[in-house]
């Protein structure tokens, strides 16, 4: 039983303790990214199983319809819209999911408030050339004084988007001392003001209001570009817009020109539409952007995490018990 693991920027997996796991069933481990179909078939050509480091790596029609072999995609966390889910029905590939956890992706949304409201990344870039307390940041279209940075007690802090990730920040805003206000739908409204914090009048004010806002929506068909340009412009020029979710919320170059017109003032992002993002890219040139690259759950507690959970949905498919596969169907055209 050949086993592929993709997409290991780190070459973390061997070492976990969870890998242990598959000591019985050894896995080839690939460190980098290869986008096009000919390349990735190349490399998978062989593989029965394929374990996903969440979506870093598509599995289309065009590229399934190449693996004769492939018989198990095993996700970590959750299977997305990454995976043509029909097309794996339809060649027999069972598709199994793992377990998620919010706690690593809410506290890299709040480290990355924290590191751009007081202005971190800039500060100790200059402080390595010598700087001494200088954050540069001195462009004609920022406010006085923007590179000194500001506290988040007595800030509104607007969230879109209620889920576990989106409960776990608001309860850091409220712990720092913020207004929170919650904007969404109907349902994360109403459970906002259950749990004592604001739900947002409208979405203009939502925008027009927040010091900093966060996206912690899931992307869909509905949510692809919801956050769009004049949505932006609505926002204060000292404001942060954070996001930790996806790229794809917001529509295409909107947030590029945005920064430029200084409409948020800053933004700090973990996502980005094509990954690992190209040098050069636009928003990494801009001294008010922070980017990070994607690592909301790269972090230990989450790798073991979301890996265990995978490999035990691997053991348990090639000892004939599989688990968690959410397109049985595949399992009887297999048969």
């Amino acid at each position: 039983m050949n086993i592929v693991i993709l997409d290991d920027y780190q070459d973390a997996v061997r070492k976990l303790e969870c890998a242990a796991k598959l000591e019985m069933y050894p896995a080839k481990v690939y460190t980098n990214t290869i986008k096009g179909i000919g390349q990735l078939s190349v490399r998978l050509r062989d593989a029965d199983v394929i374990v996903l480091i969440r979506e870093r790596t598509h599995i289309t029609r065009q590229l399934v319809e190449k693996l004769p072999r492939l018989k198990l995609i095993s996700q970590t966390g959750r299977v997305g819209g990454h995976i043509d889910l029909d097309a794996c029905t339809e060649r027999g590939i069972a598709v199994a999911e793992g377990v998620g956890s919010p706690y690593a992706p809410a506290e890299l949304t709040w480290a990355l408030i924290m590191a751009a409201m007081r202005r971190l990344p800039q500060y100790i870039g200059a402080l390595k050339h010598g700087a001494w307390q200088q954050a540069g940041m001195k462009s004609a279209s920022m406010p006085p004084n923007f590179g000194l940075g500001m506290v988040l007690r007595g800030k509104t802090l607007g969230i879109w988007g209620f889920g576990k990730i989106g409960q776990l920040v608001a309860g850091y805003g409220k712990a720092f001392g913020m207004r929170v206000m919650v904007w969404g739908s109907e349902a994360s409204r109403a459970k906002a003001v259950q749990q004592g914090y604001e739900a947002a009048e409208d979405r203009e004010s939502f925008f027009a209001t927040s010091d900093v806002l966060s996206l912690h929506l899931r992307l869909n068909d509905q949510t692809t570009g919801i956050v769009r340009l004049e949505d932006l412009n609505r926002m204060k020029p000292t404001s942060l817009l954070v996001n930790t979710s996806r790229a794809e919320l917001i529509e295409s170059d909107a947030l590029i020109a945005g920064l430029n017109r200084g409409r948020p003032g800053m933004a700090a992002v973990d996502v980005f539409e094509s990954e690992p993002i190209l040098q050069g890219h636009a928003l990494l040139r801009l001294e008010n952007c922070i980017c990070t690259p994607h690592i909301g759950y790269v972090e230990q507690e989450s790798y073991e995490l979301y890996f265990g959970a995978a490999f035990d949905n691997v053991v348990s498919y090639i000892r004939g018990t599989p688990t968690n596969i959410v397109n049985p169907g595949a399992l009887q055209v297999r048969r």
